[in-house]
């Protein structure tokens, strides 16, 4: 079954102590997952204009730790900017507006359009570019000086492995403060703190459920620690 957190949010004060609007976009929500498991809820005071939001940072987490959905009433409760919905897109939360349910397909299409756009600009440019310089006189073609082809493809290994890593070290952070959080509960031992991430339904990093060692290797990537 799929799953989803909700995040909330309005823009003043006033509405947040009011609960106004934000009873509409729990209705809107709720008829949006019609039964289906909505395992963490998240509200914030904050202008859409703002990046820096904490409680939608904590809906975030909790998505890539649950393998959710991030499920909101309007898409502009989310962000009025379109770097903004493609920075949760490249981290890979999946997120749905209960007024356009299409948005992620909507938003990708536009994105890719305007990236082709760009690219048929560049490659006009260049050839123009190339030409003008053949006119000049100018040899084109063949190897400059030290460069070689094989050093770009080494480079671009290097590149991947560094996204690797740091994905991976992100999604261990995450994990690393549920287990902070069952350890608060009274979880201390490895074996103790699996069962309790298993009962929150929470996967292990590549799917599944949690094993002792499984956890030992979260907490020794993130902090040097360990449990008994």
């Amino acid at each position: 079954m799929q799953r989803f957190v909700a995040y909330y949010r309005v823009s003043t004060k006033r509405q947040g102590d009011s609960g106004l609007g934000l009873d509409a976009q729990r209705d809107a929500v709720r008829g949006f997952v019609a039964g289906r498991a909505v395992v963490a809820e998240f509200e914030e005071v904050e202008s859409g204009k703002k990046a820096d939001r904490p409680a939608l940072e904590a809906a975030l987490r909790a998505c890539r730790l649950h393998g959710a959905t991030l499920v909101i009433a309007k898409l502009d409760r989310l962000s009025r900017s379109v770097t903004f919905i493609s920075k949760l897109m490249d981290e890979g939360v999946q997120f749905v507006a209960c007024d356009l349910p299409h948005a992620n397909a909507l938003t990708v299409g536009i994105m890719a359009s305007v990236a082709q756009f760009e690219r048929e600009m560049i490659s006009t440019r260049t050839r123009q570019a190339l030409a003008a310089a053949r006119a000049r006189g100018v040899v084109l073609g063949g190897r400059r000086g030290d460069h070689r082809i094989e050093d770009y493809g080494e480079a671009g290994r290097q590149r991947s492995a560094r996204v690797r890593r740091v994905a991976a070290d992100a999604t261990a952070g995450d994990c690393l403060i549920a287990i902070e959080d069952v350890r608060k509960e009274g979880a201390q031992s490895l074996r103790g703190v699996a069962a309790a991430l298993n009962a929150r339904r929470i996967p292990a990093p590549r799917g599944g459920e949690w094993s002792a060692g499984q956890v030992r290797r979260v907490i020794m990537r993130t902090s040097g620690g360990g449990l008994g």
